[in-house]
């Protein structure tokens, strides 16, 4: 019975991946139960092709403890040379009920987020993806030390044609 369990895994597996024919780079990086401010999660990408368009995305999971209704993130794109590019984005997490937005069918969701469309990437070298959270409680000007409910962080590559 494990064989026949096994064997129908690995094929759903492949027929989910096989689908994706889009993706370029997909990586996610745990951040615990807590997410700290000063905690910044990076991504080594891969050499892309310099002829070719990309849309960039942040992907969240994140799971009922999540307390707020955004998510800020400040998102740095450093390119071979140094030169950092540094957005700060604001995410809508929850419906107006307070149930969390994003695909899943358990308690944990799964977001895809929209950074950045039709990048190139030209110089030769490597490129890096730094993202932290920006989180703050209303009125207040510290960051929000420890953000619970934000379990992974991922970056994606989908490719423009």
């Amino acid at each position: 019975m494990k064989i026949i369990n096994s064997i129908i895994f690995i094929f759903l597996l492949f027929l989910v991946t096989s689908c994706d024919k889009k993706r370029v780079f997909d990586d996610y990086k745990s951040v615990g139960k807590n997410w700290n401010k000063d905690s910044i999660v990076t991504f080594d990408l891969p050499k892309l092709d310099p002829k070719k368009a990309y849309n960039l995305y942040v992907n969240v999971r994140d799971n009922d403890e999540y307390p707020f209704n955004n998510l800020f993130l400040i998102v740095s794109l450093e390119q071979p040379n140094r030169k950092v590019q540094v957005d700060t984005l604001e995410y809508q997490m929850t419906n107006p009920d307070g149930t969390l937005l994003g695909e899943g069918f358990s308690d944990i969701k799964e977001n895809k987020l929209f950074y950045k469309d039709k990048v190139s990437f030209t110089q030769k070298g490597l490129y890096k993806i730094h993202i932290k959270h920006a989180v703050r409680q209303t009125g207040k000007i510290e960051g929000v030390d420890t953000l619970p409910g934000i379990t992974d962080v991922g970056f994606r590559i989908e490719s423009k044609d």
